[in-house]
């Protein structure tokens, strides 16, 4: 239990997030009034903070920042996943690593929905049409009555399956214990049964941490089980699809598109060839971006302080070390 900890919230936030720094200190602020919080304004102001701070808040940092911090306890990341970080210099240093896993979940899967409306009923087409003037009918397709496969059923996943399910889809699903999936999946599969899943699925959407077990996940044969109908989605991470293949099963026809948020390289190299597949919806990283974020994060962070302060064994809420 550490006792009114001097919590450093550092100078950069998600560019999804919509706000400022301070914007999301008055949101702690709100949720624990007497906390001890300061603000780094830039790096070098972050490293003599870090001096001192017990609780650390950050974005687009590694381990490396944090080596002279010798008072440090706990790293609340800003993002969701946590594949940028060392876990042996947290485990080394016994220092508590937790994330934002689930403050994306709403607006991702509103990502999701959005995006594959937009392909069922062609209101690309329909806005291409409008800055032409042209007044061309044709008929769109719809989702209620297919198959969605949602591979990774967190937060996440778990939202878009009931977002499924009010869509009239059935929801299909996988993750490493299969038997938390949660109530809005019809069936969920076992990790080793992921190309029974790609073979069923309309649309496959990828919502899965990157890991080990994940990285290069959806390669040439997890593709050639997927339907030539098929669109995939991916709000994960860019690692989680082996990219050439992605590209060549895109060019071929062997699915029939792709809603990509994430890539291998970001920012998207200007000479990839995703930029130029019509049947690819591209957007810059920020699926799971919403006005609300920081309301979130700072709930979030507010639960775990509670649990960090209180001296519970239980530990904190998304803590990976």
């Amino acid at each position: 239990m550490v006792e009114n900890p001097e919590v450093l919230l550092l100078h950069r936030t998600p560019p999804e997030s919509e706000g400022t720094v301070s914007e999301l200190a008055e949101q702690i602020q709100s949720q624990i009034p007497d906390i001890d919080l300061v603000q780094a304004t830039d790096r070098s102001d972050a490293l003599a903070r870090l001096e001192t701070a017990e609780v650390v808040i950050e974005h687009g940092y590694d381990e490396r920042i944090f080596q002279n911090a010798p008072n440090l306890a706990w790293v609340q990341s800003l993002s969701a996943g946590h594949d940028r970080y060392d876990i042996e210099f947290f485990k080394k240093n016994n220092v508590t690593l937790t994330t934002a896993s689930g403050v994306h979940a709403v607006p991702a899967a509103e990502h999701v929905f959005g995006s594959l409306l937009m392909f069922e009923r062609g209101l690309d087409r329909a806005r291409q049409q409008q800055s032409r003037q042209e007044w061309n009918r044709w008929s769109p397709g719809e989702m209620a009555g297919k198959t969605m496969g949602i591979v990774g059923v967190g937060a996440i996943g778990s939202r878009v399956a009931e977002l499924a399910r009010a869509h009239g889809l059935t929801a299909l699903g996988t993750k490493r214990d299969p038997t938390t999936g949660g109530s809005a999946v019809d069936k969920m599969y076992d990790p080793t049964e992921l190309h029974r899943l790609l073979g069923q699925s309309d649309y496959v959407v990828l919502t899965c941490p990157l890991t080990d077990e994940t990285y290069g996940l959806i390669d040439q044969q997890a593709l050639e089980s997927m339907a030539s109908t098929a669109i995939l989605v991916n709000v994960a991470r860019g690692d989680v699809v082996k990219q050439q293949p992605l590209v060549r099963a895109l060019k071929n026809g062997e699915i029939g598109g792709a809603v990509l948020d994430v890539f291998a390289s970001e920012p998207l190299p200007e000479d990839s060839a995703f930029w130029n597949l019509s049947n690819v919806v591209i957007t810059p990283h920020l699926a799971g971006g919403s006005p609300r974020f920081f309301e979130r994060v700072a709930e979030l962070f507010a639960k775990n302080f509670t649990r960090f302060t209180g001296g519970t064994e239980e530990p904190l809420r998304n803590q990976i070390v």
